[in-house]
């Protein structure tokens, strides 16, 4: 029996960084935290936290994003989904330092609207968002150039979520395109096909089921008349016939956490709880959101379930934290609240802004150490605010 050699292979920069032993601060996938965190045990936490941040006072601005956790969002001047945050922070130019609790693309679009001399700071590096991370500028340019060879890039525009990181954000810019929420997807879909006529096409980044939903759901066409572009396959894994017929050019990317509710889910807590209202966020997959009783954004679902009656039952398709809060929230009123899947779904990478690094960051602000800064560079912040600034201009 022979023993096994050493095999002659070099790992990649991705696969060491899977393992933990190296960094990319240029990507949302990990980098290294620089300093030394609070101990999650530490009695004192909540303590050092409001005294850090009264000693800053009208200096920071404390953004909370709806998905994190209750220990954080007790901190947060306001919360919101994520570019309601950005807006927010725009709105607050006496502030120096914005702490974002979030994920790094969030931050991102609050540097690109903020002022030059206000600091937007993301107490966890690592907290980056893997939808975002599943369109890399290299990737879409490869895929323009696919659209160029098939020559339908004149009749295309690009719609980019706002769950995409600043490079996206700055192609779109670029190329005449516009930025999406999950409440304004579909106004912002009817003035693409607008601009580029009945003939055109949109290339959706980088969430598909959003941009399916809404493309069937709300401007009436069909299933047929999408595509899901592959950046991991040649071409995109589609013919030119099928980038020619299609009227939605789908990126292949999705969220984590809602992409993991089914159709089963939803059949499966209709038989548990009897009338049930099954309420889901947009990024799921088609068939939930076609069995669902109501779909809508994260502001949307707050709203609906603050409207609801006393006494009806709600069993809702998005992150888990938010989820929990609203049901402790509406229990006193008599709404019985539910998460769609028997399964717990975090957002992962949004947990990863804790206590103790929120505690680390206003603390290392409060002592005259920036600490974490997120920064988009001139270039880049000009084309992604123009996408920005065109979806701000929607109708």
């Amino acid at each position: 029996m022979t023993s096994a050699q050493p095999l002659d292979v070099e790992p990649t920069p991705l696969a060491l960084l899977l393992l933990g032993r190296e960094s990319d601060p240029a990507s949302e996938r990990g980098v290294d935290c620089p300093g030394d965190l609070p101990a999650p045990s530490d009695p004192d936490l909540v303590a050092r936290a409001r005294a850090a941040k009264e000693a800053l006072g009208d200096r920071v601005f404390v953004l909370g994003h709806h998905y994190q956790r209750d220990e954080v969002i007790q901190f947060a001047d306001v919360t919101g989904d994520s570019f309601k945050l950005a807006r927010d922070a725009a709105a607050r130019p006496e502030a120096e330092f914005i702490v974002f609790c979030g994920v790094h693309f969030m931050a991102e679009s609050a540097d690109i609207l903020t002022g030059d001399d206000q600091r937007v700071i993301l107490p966890d590096l690592a907290a980056g968002c893997s939808m975002a991370d599943m369109a890399t500028a290299e990737q879409v340019a490869e895929a323009w150039d696919v659209l160029t060879e098939a020559g339908v890039a004149g009749d295309t525009v690009p719609v980019s979520y706002m769950n995409s990181s600043a490079d996206i954000k700055a192609f779109t810019g670029r190329h005449g395109g516009t930025i999406c929420t999950s409440s304004n997807a579909r106004r912002a879909l009817t003035w693409a096909f607008e601009q580029v006529g009945e003939n055109g096409k949109v290339l959706f980044l980088p969430d598909q089921h959003l941009g399916r939903n809404t493309a069937v759901r709300d401007l009436g066409l069909s299933l047929d008349d999408c595509v899901v572009y592959n950046p991991h396959r040649p071409g995109g894994g589609l013919t030119v016939d099928q980038l020619r017929r299609a009227k939605m050019i789908l990126w292949r990317g999705h969220c984590s956490v809602h992409g993991r509710f089914s159709l089963d889910s939803v059949n499966e807590v209709r038989e548990r709880i009897p009338g049930v209202n099954v309420l889901v966020h947009p990024e799921c997959r088609y068939e939930v959101v076609a069995a669902a009783d109501q779909v809508g954004s994260t502001e949307h679902i707050i709203a609906t379930l603050d409207a609801a009656p006393e006494g009806s039952r709600w069993a809702v398709g998005t992150e888990l934290n938010l989820v929990r809060r609203l049901a402790n929230r509406y229990a006193e009123q008599g709404k019985e609240i539910v998460f769609l899947d028997r399964t717990v779904c975090f957002c992962s990478t949004m947990n990863r802004i804790d206590l103790p690094h929120l505690v680390w960051s206003l603390e290392s602000l409060a002592a005259g150490k920036v600490i974490n800064r997120i920064e988009v560079d001139r270039a880049t912040e000009h084309d992604a605010k123009l996408a920005l600034e065109r979806m701000l201009a929607l109708p």
